[in-house]
């Protein structure tokens, strides 16, 4: 159960990984790139780690409380994900690089704060999207 726990983890967090540059790529195509702040060797291993992390946290739930442990480790998760979005809400005051100035656009963290707080639901989405393939 641990093989299969940690080859969603793994496999949810590379697909997350991509979903997340796809989406930065959505963005460059609004004119607005983030790169010069967010690499993708960034997005895909803290979605990786997110969802290593959280498989593990799967497994060791199940375990602890094999009849109830999905619903609390799903209700966790959410949970948790929804947290995360305070750190882009509450400490995007750092100031962009000189390369982020992009005409007619005044204020970045307007475009920043939405696009990272998105880019925090996609471990979660893909993680509860690819465990039924797995587990059953």
């Amino acid at each position: 159960m641990f093989k299969k726990s940690l080859f969603i983890g793994v496999t949810a967090g590379i697909l997350s990984g991509v979903a997340s540059i796809v989406f930065e790529n959505v963005y460059k195509k609004m004119d607005v790139d983030f790169t010069p702040v967010v690499k993708y060797s960034n997005l895909i291993g803290a979605c990786v780690f997110g969802c290593i992390i959280a498989s593990i946290g799967y497994w060791a739930i199940t375990k602890v409380i094999p009849k109830y442990g999905d619903i609390i480790f799903n209700f966790l998760f959410t949970l948790i994900s929804f947290a995360t979005i305070i750190i882009p809400l509450k400490y995007m005051s750092f100031i962009f690089p000189p390369e982020l100035d992009i005409e007619g656009i005044d204020n970045m963290t307007s475009y920043f704060q939405p696009f990272a707080m998105t880019l925090h639901f996609f471990p979660a989405l893909i993680w509860f999207a690819v465990k039924p393939i797995f587990i059953k």
